[in-house]
């Protein structure tokens, strides 16, 4: 499975004053990126929390490099750089197509829980999820 980079186009409101994208914007976008890869690998977000799982953030690393613009189209390759059943934590690569300059570097970790914040286990208790991350981690270590 190759993964699909996100795309979309910059919106005037996620400038400054600046005419640039705000900083703030594009950790919205990495959430953005992150649930298109998890429909990429079959673990939609509508899918896993009706079975009672959420990924909550916990921790989020970004590196600016170029501004992204107004009306700038941009797209964010993701991959999943670690998975072990209970954590998973991804890398990301926000390109400003317009200008093919590349805008920001980023890493997001992140577990598996229950709504009230219990871990969980994947490969216990969800072992067809689990088996969809390891192939989605496998394949994403194997483009590197």
């Amino acid at each position: 499975m190759t993964f699909k980079p996100y795309r979309r186009k910059a919106y005037y409101y996620e400038t400054d004053r600046m005419d640039i994208v705000h900083h703030s914007n594009y950790v919205r976008w990495l959430e953005e990126a992150r649930i298109d890869l998890m429909e990429q690998i079959g673990c939609p977000f509508s899918e896993t929390e009706r079975r009672g799982i959420v990924s909550p953030v916990l921790s989020v690393e970004t590196h600016y490099k170029y501004p992204v613009r107004f009306g700038d189209e941009f797209e964010i390759r993701s991959h999943i750089s670690s998975f072990n059943g209970c954590r998973f934590e991804l890398d990301y690569e926000v390109i400003n197509l317009s200008s093919g300059m590349q805008s920001l570097t980023a890493h997001t970790s992140h577990c598996f829980t229950t709504p009230d914040l219990k871990p969980v286990r994947l490969k216990k208790s969800f072992p067809d999820i689990y088996e969809k991350f390891a192939a989605a981690a496998e394949e994403s270590n194997s483009e590197k």
